[in-house]
């Protein structure tokens, strides 16, 4: 049996799973024998959105963890039930699994294992953001988490935006929302001022916000105020 990549809501005041997911998941779900997260509570919620077969609740599904404190050792483990028949799901905090997720590992391993993979489609941030940002996405990498160091970070910046500037190559990265705002100024204060700069806040929540300026412009504005909350950030060099 399978298991199954599944794709999570962006926020949590998403209520409409209709705009958001394919008609196919609901069924899917209701058939998951467990389901491997990133955290318990989450997954609860996410399984509680679903309308489960009668006679079954989403509190009966199993759940085993998946994140960044998971060893590769402890793999197989989670993989288990799945090789012995049974049909399980995969879902990340950050929309789709093994984007920016711990996932990654997980269905690389399966695939050694010859394991049969599902995936359903939905909201990916930074797929989003790349279409919101106005950036382009003909060429793109993403980098996850730059250094926290700050001379380290200012360095990397400037590597990034060179080799953006050489290969017309939009960049993107993340933060954790308490340390958002920290490298937004960073950004701004370390790109060069025509370089453009994207951020993409709380994607699909009532209060996202897009933005795209030369550093220029976001060095006369004050900068958007994050608030703690999730951004995507890009930035593309002009030659």
């Amino acid at each position: 049996m399978p298991l199954i990549l599944l794709p999570n809501v962006l926020h949590d005041g998403e209520s409409d799973l209709s705009l958001l997911f394919p008609k196919a998941l609901e069924e899917k779900i209701g058939s998951l024998q467990g389901l491997i997260a990133e955290d318990e509570k989450e997954a609860r919620r996410y399984l509680k959105r679903f309308n489960f077969p009668e006679g079954r609740s989403f509190r009966e599904v199993p759940i085993k963890l998946l994140n960044e404190h998971t060893k590769k050792e402890e793999l197989n483990a989670l993989l288990e039930p799945i090789v012995k028949g049974e049909t399980w799901g995969l879902i990340s905090d950050a929309g789709l699994p093994c984007l920016a997720d711990p996932g990654a590992h997980l269905v690389l391993l399966a695939r050694q294992k010859g394991v049969l993979l599902d995936a359903i489609c939905g909201p990916s941030s930074l797929f989003l953001a790349l279409m919101l940002s106005g950036l382009g996405a003909q060429n793109f990498a993403f980098h996850g988490y730059l250094p926290r160091e700050e001379s380290l970070l200012k360095a990397r910046i400037k590597m990034l935006e060179k080799e953006s500037e050489v290969e017309g190559r939009t960049q993107l990265c993340i933060e954790a929302p308490y340390r958002g705002q920290s490298l937004l100024n960073i950004l701004i204060q370390e790109l060069k001022p025509n370089t453009l700069l994207s951020v993409c806040v709380h994607l699909t929540a009532p209060d996202q916000e897009i933005l795209t300026l030369p550093v220029i412009q976001w060095r006369k504005n004050p900068p958007i105020d994050l608030q703690k909350r999730p951004a995507i950030f890009l930035f593309l060099a002009q030659k």
